[in-house]
């Protein structure tokens, strides 16, 4: 969630390498997230090779902006 607030969108391979998870793992973690409402997933074509790509969903925004509140508010800022 973190690594999609800062960005617009980002590709699988960019995300991955980013927050340093195997395929699998960001797969699944995507799909959980998807199934949530809060991430936005995004598959077309580069010539022949399959492009994906992810970006947060209005759900997923405000859910990060509250989560980063709550945060705040325990550490007493």
């Amino acid at each position: 969630m973190a690594a999609l607030a800062g960005a617009e969108t980002m590709d699988f391979k960019d995300l991955r390498d980013a927050i340093q998870v195997s395929d699998s793992v960001l797969s699944k973690q995507l799909s959980i997230l998807e199934k949530a409402g809060y991430v936005q997933i995004s598959k077309s074509f580069v010539g022949k090779l399959p492009r994906t790509s992810a970006s947060l969903s209005e759900a997923g925004t405000d859910a990060w902006r509250a989560h980063l509140q709550t945060l705040r508010d325990i550490a007493g800022g």
